[in-house]
C-alpha cells in the first residue's frame, strides 16, 4: 500500500514533486463548524492572530518512508519540512483590508517570528510565507489565513529568479531588482501604489492581468531584515493594497500571495544581487471571469496576458484610491 507522504525527483526538471496522498482527505467548509473559529476546540477561545500546526501536511519533521517504486532515474525521499497555518483573525468573514493597521502589524510579526524559527532547521532549504484567497485558487477554508511552508529544496521558480539575478549581476555589476525598480520609476505608468517604504507596481512582464510585485526601496533579503517603521508601512500597503483590489470588481478578489526571501543558507552571497520581494497573482480578467492557465502556459510555462499591463494598472490605482477614502 502507498503511504501518505513523499518527495519524487523530476530529472526533465531537476525538481521535487510534493506526494501528499492523505491531503485528498481535506474537507471542504462544513456550513455549521469552523475549526479556526473559537468555539471549535481547536484554536483558544481568545485570540488575535495565531500559528495553527497544519492537519493535513504535504510536508513534516517526522516524515514516513518512502514507498518502495523508485529505480534508475527516478529518486525518492522523505518529505521533510514543516507545513504551518497563520490565523489572520478570530473573525470568520474578516481578511487584510478588515484588520486594523495595529493587528496586520502582529500578523507580520507573527509571519516574521515563525520565519526565524523555521530557518533554524537544517533540514529547511527555503521558507516560503504565502496566502491562497478565494474559491477560484481553491480554498476550501474560507476563515482568513495564509500558510508558511518549509521545504528540504528550493522551489524551481525561485531557484530560476535567483539564477537569472545572479548572471545578471555577474554580467552586469548590477541588481536585477534594483533595476527593474528604476525602470518601473522611470516609466512611472504601472506603478499603483507607493509610500514611504515600498513600491508597487503591475511588472512589464507579469502573465496575470492585476499580477502585482512589491519591492521595499532599500535591499532587504527576508523580513527579519525590516525595521519596525517598514513593518508598518507595510501594514498600511497590505490593507490598502488588498482593499483596492475589492474595488476593481467590487467583490472578494481571489489571488494568491508569496513572499520571495533569499535562500536562508546563501544569504551572503545573495546580497549581491536578490531582493525580498511579495509577488501577487490574482486570476480574474473580468468580474466572473476567471484567467486559467491552459495548455501553452502549463505544457509550455509560456505565459500569456490576456490584457494590457498599463491598462490595468490605472484600473488597479484609481481602485486602491477609492479604498483609501472610503477607509477614512
Amino acid at each position: 500500500m502507498l503511504i501518505l507522504a513523499e518527495l519524487r525527483y523530476n530529472p526533465l526538471l531537476d525538481d521535487w514533486t510534493m506526494v501528499a496522498a492523505s491531503r485528498q482527505k481535506r474537507p471542504d467548509m462544513p456550513k455549521d463548524y469552523c475549526p479556526f473559529c473559537p468555539g471549535s476546540g481547536k484554536v483558544p477561545e481568545l485570540y488575535d492572530v495565531f500559528l495553527y500546526h497544519n492537519d493535513f501536511p504535504v510536508l513534516s519533521k517526522s516524515p514516513p518512508t518512502p514507498d518502495d517504486v523508485a529505480g534508475g532515474i527516478y529518486k525518492v525521499r522523505e518529505s521533510r519540512g514543516k507545513c504551518e497555518v497563520v490565523l489572520y483573525s478570530p473573525d470568520h468573514y474578516a481578511t487584510i483590508p478588515d484588520l486594523s493597521k495595529g493587528h496586520i502589524l502582529k500578523l507580520i510579526d507573527l509571519w516574521r517570528d515563525t520565519y526565524k524559527d523555521l530557518v533554524k532547521e537544517k533540514e529547511h532549504e527555503y521558507v516560503m510565507i504565502f496566502e491562497n484567497r478565494g474559491k477560484e485558487v481553491g480554498v476550501t477554508m474560507p476563515h482568513p489565513h495564509g500558510q508558511i511552508y518549509a521545504y528540504p529544496f528550493i522551489p524551481l521558480k525561485v531557484r530560476t529568479e535567483i539564477e537569472n539575478a545572479k548572471a545578471h549581476f555577474e554580467s552586469t555589476g548590477r541588481n536585477l531588482f534594483a533595476d527593474m525598480l528604476n525602470e518601473e520609476r522611470r516609466f512611472g505608468e504601472r506603478i499603483v501604489y507607493e509610500n514611504e517604504h515600498f513600491v508597487v507596481f503591475i511588472p512589464f512582464f507579469t502573465d496575470y492581468p492585476f499580477g502585482t510585485f512589491v519591492l521595499p526601496k532599500r535591499q532587504v533579503l527576508d523580513l527579519t531584515e525590516l525595521t519596525k517603521a517598514e513593518e508598518e508601512s507595510l501594514a498600511v500597503l497590505l490593507k490598502e493594497l488588498v482593499g483596492g483590489m475589492d474595488r476593481i470588481y467590487d467583490r472578494l478578489f481571489p489571488y494568491m500571495m508569496v513572499m520571495h526571501p533569499a535562500p536562508h543558507k546563501t544569504k551572503k552571497d545573495a546580497k549581491n544581487y536578490y531582493w525580498f520581494h511579495i509577488e501577487f497573482y490574482p486570476p480574474l480578467r473580468g468580474e466572473k471571469s476567471v484567467k486559467y492557465n491552459a495548455s501553452s502556459e502549463t505544457g509550455g510555462w509560456a505565459a500569456a496576458n490576456p490584457t494590457k499591463v498599463e491598462d490595468n494598472a490605472v484600473i488597479f490605482k484609481e481602485a486602491i484610491e477609492r479604498y483609501k477614502r472610503s477607509d477614512r
